[in-house]
């Protein structure tokens, strides 16, 4: 282990460049200068920088894993003061990671962030550098039947019960407590940053610094993880939303033609008097009144007549007219006893089918 503490910032050969504090100085600058900067942080060259800041972190965790720079059988005071830095480059890429805009890759990226922070949070309590409640990793409970109770728990209405309310008063309280942590913190680090800048400060203070720094990456973590995990919800439920918007719509089922019902109680009934009510058209109204055309049975009501029959029909009045005005005694005597007759006959008599 000392062997390597010495040879951290030492080249083996002149390939080996640049060298591994360098590249985490560079990839915590980069960091540093994206999140003081006023431009925003979807424009290209801010894209380029983060980008190259998380190749040259991951390069350093490369050397980090192996240099074997930790291990779970050493205590927090067993580190040198000089490799504590590097415990901050899980908590770096975690959040350059979260800085990348690429909504195609969005999903890919902030799960890939958390795992950056869960590990970094792992490593910091199996040290003891303070205490906080880790979040469960990445993808647990992973079966799908606790994905679908959780599904139907937060499509029921809320609810609001004692137990509730105490887990929202206890998380609450966790805020207040990192929030306050984050800010004693902060204002540690603002006081010794520029000893650890000159070079000039003792190994004591340098090693508060790198532990105040890695304590202050623990609270902002752990708030990261509880971000992460909504947004990742609504991820999931926007890409399933593109999925069934994307499936094409099923073709319309048409239906057979629908046989007409038989109303009557039987089916010698149905052959005597129908189909039933309403009884069943056999034939369009053209068909029935070309069928009667031809057969000369139509109707002649509405119909105008002839020239022909006209004519005589006037020649027929106009002779009754002269026999009566000529005094024709037969033409008479039937206008007599059609006249007598109506007067012992009412209307209708001899109708029948009136029962007059």
């Amino acid at each position: 282990m000392a062997a390597a503490e010495s040879n951290l910032d030492k080249p083996k050969s002149d390939a080996e460049s640049p060298k591994l504090s360098e590249l985490l100085d560079s990839g915590w600058k980069a960091l540093d200068e994206v999140d003081s900067t006023n431009e925003p942080t979807g424009s290209h060259p801010i894209q380029v920088k983060i980008k190259r800041a998380i190749l040259q972190l991951e390069e350093a965790s490369r050397m980090a894993t192996q240099l074997d720079l930790f291990s779970r059988n050493e205590e927090l005071e067993e580190i040198a003061t000089a490799d504590l830095k590097y415990l901050l480059l899980p908590a770096l890429l975690g959040a350059l990671t979260m800085k990348q805009v690429n909504l195609a890759q969005r999903l890919e990226q902030v799960r890939k962030a958390r795992v950056y922070f869960w590990d970094f949070l792992k490593r910091s309590q199996d040290y003891d550098i303070m205490k906080f409640e880790l979040p469960k990793p990445a993808g647990e409970p992973s079966d799908e039947a606790a994905d679908e109770a959780a599904e139907e728990l937060s499509s029921r209405p809320p609810t609001t019960n004692t137990s509730d309310l105490i887990a929202m008063a206890v998380r609450r309280q966790a805020k207040i407590e990192r929030y306050k942590q984050k800010k004693e913190t902060e204002a540690k680090l603002s006081e010794i940053k520029a000893a650890v800048d000159s070079g000039q400060a003792e190994d004591e203070i340098v090693r508060d610094f790198y532990l105040l720094n890695v304590r202050r990456w623990v609270s902002i973590a752990v708030e990261e993880i509880e971000s992460i995990d909504q947004e990742i919800e609504i991820l999931k439920r926007m890409e399933g939303l593109k999925k069934n918007a994307a499936q094409p719509s099923r073709a319309p089922h048409h239906r057979p033609p629908m046989k007409p019902f038989i109303l009557t109680k039987d089916a010698v009934q149905a052959r005597v008097f129908g189909a039933g009510y309403p009884s069943l058209p056999t034939m369009t109204v053209d068909d029935w009144y070309e069928q009667h055309r031809k057969q000369g049975i139509l109707p002649d009501q509405g119909i105008p007549r002839s020239a022909a029959d006209l004519d005589s029909e006037e020649r027929e009045k106009e002779e009754k007219e002269r026999q009566i005005e000529n005094d024709d005694e037969e033409a008479l005597q039937k206008a007599r006893d059609w006249d007598n007759w109506k007067d012992t006959h009412r209307r209708g008599y001899g109708n029948r089918k009136n029962m007059g």
